[in-house]
């Protein structure tokens, strides 16, 4: 062979492409695969039993039984004890362009005549609930926001933006990232919170519907995506309750049940947060809905306050309506016996500033904190107080934030009339 020759083939040996790597497998413990075979969405890193290679963040593991035969398949991340988050189990399947479409077209097709036009805001996509581990879509009127709450979504970004702008065709895409994502994020893929993956930047507020009420949501940097979509129920039968009542919104954030009450017909509402920012967005809501039936006769009082001192207080004003719905109380497990204690604490600090005929709507958001913990220690404080008292409503969650798997459910209220 001549020397020419010779060095052709060393350039075709230089500079043809790596083999790919093998498929990451994986097989777990006896307790992991009769979990996936359950449905459980979640595997945890001390369920992993072998591994065929070192993952990469994002690829897609494959989930293998004791006998050779497919589990599942799901998003790797080395960095998280939660190390694979499934998105199909059961047959195997490939996860080609379509698949990916026809899990987006199944999570909206859930939420399809579930609104009237009066409500914009909404979640299209609730995370494992809807085959979407870890990332949660929300609508914001033609702005919609994409939040991760796994790194393993990043190197899939951009697939994902594809996708739904493909199928949604909104104005605006924001990324907002859980905290601990957020280093890796800004490192090793060049994005942030409150990054604006498609569409025009932000010069005004964003403003939705719901229920016809109008509303900001802080969708670069606000909690949650911009708001709490999830009480929306809760929201509106507060509202069916607030006539002629003097109402006091506790950890009342941007005021979303006292605009539901001041549109019922409540003489006044009282908003009380530790945050000004929080108070200042209340009162801007309340001016959105200005032209609303009843606003103009509500009055409406803002305090900047620790809620849980002025609760504790041992006299004070009365009211009509308590709606009681703190930031979550426990999160993490070693936090759930002090977080119910605290429930009812502060239900009973409550009941004592309800008069007679007085309503109290208590929530909790703490997933570690199960329904029936959260109702019984809400009842149990009522019971201290030796008032008579009648259950109105016990409520979950709604239906854009559907329920697919225990660790999903956090979201419970009841409402207690004195």
């Amino acid at each position: 062979m001549s020397q020419s020759a010779t060095r052709q083939m060393q350039i075709v040996k230089t500079t043809s492409s790596p083999p790919a790597p093998a498929t990451l497998r994986l097989r777990v413990t006896t307790a992991a695969e009769q979990q996936l075979r359950a449905g459980h969405p979640w595997l945890f890193a001390t369920s992993v039993r072998e591994q065929n290679r070192e993952g990469l963040c994002g690829e897609l593991a494959v989930i293998y039984d004791r006998n050779d035969r497919f589990l599942a398949v799901g998003l790797f991340d080395p960095e998280s004890p939660l190390r694979v988050r499934i998105l199909h189990a059961g047959k195997p399947a490939k996860l080609h362009d379509a698949w990916w479409r026809a899990r987006l077209q199944s999570a909206l097709a859930r939420r399809e005549n579930l609104f009237a036009p009066d409500t914009t805001g909404f979640r299209w996509i609730y995370g494992e609930s809807d085959g979407w581990p870890g990332l949660v879509l929300d609508r914001y009127d033609t702005t919609l926001v994409l939040k991760l709450y796994t790194a393993a979504w990043l190197p899939r970004l951009s697939e994902v933006t594809s996708l739904i702008q493909n199928a949604l065709h909104p104005l605006r895409l924001v990324l907002r990232l859980s905290r601990n994502i957020q280093e890796i994020a800004a490192k090793e893929f060049s994005c942030a919170d409150g990054q604006i993956l498609l569409g025009p930047p932000i010069v005004e507020p964003v403003v939705f519907l719901e229920n016809g009420l109008r509303f900001e949501a802080d969708v670069l940097c606000g909690q949650k995506t911009g708001f709490f979509l999830d009480q929306r129920e809760n929201r509106r039968e507060v509202e069916s309750h607030a006539r002629g009542r003097e109402v006091l919104n506790t950890f009342s954030f941007s005021g979303g049940f006292s605009l539901y009450a001041a549109r019922g017909g409540a003489v006044s509402v009282t908003d009380l947060d530790i945050s000004a920012y929080a108070l200042e967005s209340a009162r801007r809501n309340f001016a959105l809905n200005a032209a609303a039936p009843n606003m103009a006769q509500c009055r409406h009082e803002t305090e900047q306050t620790d809620v849980f001192e002025w609760l504790a207080k041992k006299s004070g004003r009365k009211f009509d309506l308590i709606v009681l719905d703190p930031p979550s109380l426990a999160k993490r497990e070693t936090e759930r016996a002090a977080a119910i204690q605290a429930y009812g604490r502060l239900a009973e600090q409550a009941i004592a500033r309800l008069r007679a005929g007085g309503i109290l709507v208590a929530s909790s958001c703490s997933a570690h904190v199960s329904a029936e913990e959260f109702f019984a220690a809400v009842q149990q404080a009522a019971a201290r107080t030796h008032r008579n008292f009648a259950e109105l409503r016990r409520a979950g969650h709604p239906a854009d934030h559907p329920v697919g798997f225990k660790e999903a459910e956090y979201l419970k209220c009841i409402f207690l009339k004195f």
